[in-house]
């Protein structure tokens, strides 16, 4: 998000600019916010994710992976915006307004930098935390090498369930039976080090 937010008085609004725009935008109870530009090491990371979970969910019926542009909504607070990569376990459900946002991912991953580390891991898992379906929330760091997945529990708490800081060491992300290993995850990065490090706002 950007520092200076955009006035809007309608999710209405905000929709009708987003969809032809030449640029990515979040919004949040009346409140538009420009996306940044992301680093090499960031958009290498999201790349090698975006490939290895796409082949593990090649031959699943209803479990699909989206990355990038994909918006999702969550009525309950009113958000939109653009998760790194999303998994959703089942059939797609979109927004009542908004048929190119989808409500129901089962699994959220944002990829950390300098610029959005704060954000992913305070404000936006706090609006990711009102979406019923979500199961794990993922990040990765893109600054130096980690991966901290959050389970949601039964009674519906968010526990750090389970975290890697080695390029040797693999992560599971249950929902889809999938275990990852961190040096694929980092795979092109370009002085990336071991040791989660602390992306700055």
């Amino acid at each position: 998000m950007t520092a200076s937010p955009i006035k809007l008085s309608t999710a209405e609004d905000y929709l009708f600019y987003e969809n032809r725009a030449d640029y990515r935008s979040e919004f949040f109870q009346g409140e538009k916010f420009r996306m940044i530009v992301n680093d090499v090491n960031h958009n290498c990371v999201k790349q090698n994710l975006s490939g290895i979970i796409g082949a593990i969910l090649k031959d699943r019926k209803y479990f699909q992976s989206y990355s990038g542009n994909q918006r999702i909504h969550i009525f309950e607070n009113t958000f939109y915006g653009y998760p790194d990569l999303l998994i959703v376990c089942g059939p797609n459900q979109y927004a009542e307004k908004d048929k190119n946002s989808i409500i129901n991912p089962t699994v959220l991953i944002e990829v950390l930098s300098e610029g959005t580390g704060s954000y992913d891991r305070g404000d936006k898992f706090r609006f990711y935390r009102d979406i019923d379906s979500l199961r794990e929330y993922v990040l990765v760091n893109s600054i130096n090498v980690g991966v901290e997945i959050f389970r949601r529990t039964e009674d519906n708490h968010w526990l750090l369930a389970e975290y890697a800081y080695q390029l040797s060491d693999s992560i599971t992300i249950q929902s889809i039976e999938a275990t990852l290993q961190l040096s694929d995850l980092y795979e092109g990065t370009d002085n990336v080090k071991e040791g989660w490090g602390s992306p700055k706002e």
